[in-house]
């Protein structure tokens, strides 16, 4: 049940853990935007505030998938693959898309953090974590991105914190 189950993004610290109730089930290095937080469509940040698991996208797809408007691409990551599109934004693996619960902050107009297509995903292994460096998503590892979705259901609350 989605009420089991949080996930806690701190962006100064760079780091997401999964809550089972109020336990922590999981913690790890993820990074969120290189532009800092913020919730304006276009900006390339972060946004803060309450917001929930709308769709898990992935699931059954093998590591370092490529998704492209979240889609599967057929594609598998290389780094022969990013030196051929060197502007492409790299999401791997697994998605979980986020819409936000605040109207007016990260929900409906200028500021809805789905319209946004905000996701926690995975990036390349060699993409740093624990460092600000995405265009406005929460990247993790690969095998991180596979444990976090196995365990946390749609629906599932998501708390930014900036």
């Amino acid at each position: 049940m989605a009420a089991d189950y949080s996930i806690e993004v701190d962006v100064p610290s760079q780091t997401l853990t999964l809550l089972q109730g109020r336990k922590p089930v999981m913690k790890t290095s993820a990074s969120t935007a290189r532009n800092g937080v913020g919730e304006e469509q276009g900006s390339e940040r972060t946004p803060r505030g309450a917001h929930y698991i709308r769709a898990k996208i992935g699931a059954g797809q093998p590591v370092n998938a490529v998704f492209v408007s979240r889609r599967p691409t057929g594609e598998i990551y290389s780094p022969q693959l990013r030196a051929a599109f060197p502007g492409r934004d790299w999401i791997l693996t697994r998605i979980l898309w986020l819409s936000g619960l605040e109207p007016g902050k990260n929900r409906l107009g200028n500021v809805d953090t789905m319209r946004r297509y905000i996701y926690i995903h995975g990036c390349p292994d060699d993409d740093p974590m624990g460092a600000p460096g995405s265009r406005g998503c929460v990247k993790m590892r690969n095998q991180d991105i596979i444990k976090l979705f196995d365990l946390v259901p749609a629906g599932a609350r998501v708390l930014i914190k900036g």
